[in-house]
């Protein structure tokens, strides 16, 4: 059970959660009243209620589900079945769909990481890289400022092919984007929508006989409509709208499928952005984001569907030398089922898979063009900033 359906009081909800406790399961670890009422910052009375109230709740909570985790229980050959029914969002290049097995896969938790250095003004800086991307070192040259290497773009993109149809290959779902650094593009979501609904026109008429009857009724405007914009300002607003999460994907449940939601993907943009400014406690944070990665991971298997979060990723310096290494540390690096590494390579953007359980190590090449992520094109150079 989640805190915010607790019945205690709306402060006290929020004080827990801003604390990191999000589950009932997370306040398992709590030893005393007093130290929850040392962390909660009330007094010994109110913590000593709260944890009554938990632990009822969760008497009755493991009561009624006794049975069915038994029930619930299925077999490796069922499992497999269902993997190989499960389809895929397409990032519109072939070569990175490639490599991930056909998409962003859905029931599952993706990561995607951009390379992020400092600001570096009128300056070149050659860094040697010691990666997992094979024996070659690969150089990253910054001239006068950090690359933009399209993970903003590459979220919206998957936003957008989410909605592709069922008839050309796609989930006809729709999208939840929560935004957390304000860099969100309408009008840049506009032009992939509409390079989108061209290319399935392409389609069309390639490979149907009778173009005029298989029309594309779809509009921009319909597939911005069907993308869920939440702006979050902190981390606080961020835990509790994936907490809310659970209530709103039940709500736009899928008529065909009653026990699936019409939204097929969730982005967050980035996942990291408040949690590496606003924490001094390091315990505190590792609790909090563990709490969050669950919850969302719950989301993707319950609701079969796809969690993409856009990480950054810093260097490290090791033993005389830089190595990439994703923010939030090394707790965080197990929660997700795959993580994708994207980087510079000279002038060409490049996506590696850095961890996955059913994907080999390989890389691809990709273009940021002005009808979105595609593959990678000569033409498309790397912009230095002076």
């Amino acid at each position: 059970m989640e805190i915010w359906r607790l019945p205690i009081s709306a402060s006290q909800r929020g004080k827990l959660i801003s604390a990191g406790y999000t589950s009932l399961s997370s306040l398992s670890s709590i030893s005393s009243s007093s130290d929850l009422a040392r962390e909660l910052k009330v007094s010994e009375s109110e913590a000593m209620n709260i944890l009554k109230v938990a632990s009822h709740s969760r008497g009755s909570e493991t009561s009624n589900a006794s049975c069915s985790i038994v029930e619930g229980a299925q077999s490796a050959w069922d499992m497999l079945h269902d993997e190989e029914s499960l389809m895929h969002i397409t990032t519109s290049s072939a070569d990175l769909d490639n490599i991930l097995g056909g998409g962003i896969h859905c029931k599952e938790v993706t990561e995607i990481g951009w390379s992020s250095l400092s600001l570096i003004v009128n300056s070149v800086l050659k860094y040697k890289l010691t990666t997992a991307f094979g024996s070659e070192s690969i150089i990253f040259m910054l001239i006068g400022g950090v690359p933009g290497i399209g993970k903003t773009q590459l979220g919206i993109q998957i936003a957008v092919n989410v909605q592709i149809p069922n008839d050309f290959g796609g989930l006809g779902g729709k999208a939840v984007y929560i935004d957390t650094e304000g860099s969100f593009m309408v009008e840049r979501a506009f032009q992939i929508a509409e390079a989108c609904i061209e290319d399935m026109s392409e389609y069309n008429r390639f490979l149907r006989k009778d173009f005029q009857e298989c029309k594309i009724k779809m509009l921009p405007q319909d597939i911005l409509e069907n993308i869920f914009y939440f702006r979050i300002c902190s981390y606080t607003e961020q835990i509790a709208l994936i907490n809310y999460l659970d209530k709103f994907l039940s709500e736009h449940k899928d008529v065909d499928m009653s026990l699936w939601s019409q939204v097929k993907v969730i982005v967050v943009d980035s996942v990291t952005f408040h949690f590496r400014q606003d924490f001094d406690d390091m315990a505190l944070r590792t609790r909090v984001l563990s709490g969050m990665a669950l919850k969302l991971m719950n989301l993707a298997k319950r609701f079969s569907l796809a969690v993409v979060l856009l990480n950054q990723v810093t260097t490290k310096h090791t033993e005389a030398s830089f190595q990439l290494a994703l923010a939030l540390g090394d707790s965080w690096s197990h929660t997700c089922t795959n993580r994708i590494v994207l980087y510079w390579n000279g002038n060409e953007r490049y996506a590696y898979i850095d961890k996955s359980p059913s994907l080999r190590s390989a890389s691809a090449a990709y273009s940021v063009t002005a009808r979105g992520i595609r593959n990678s094109s000569s033409s498309c150079k790397r912009i230095k900033m002076m």
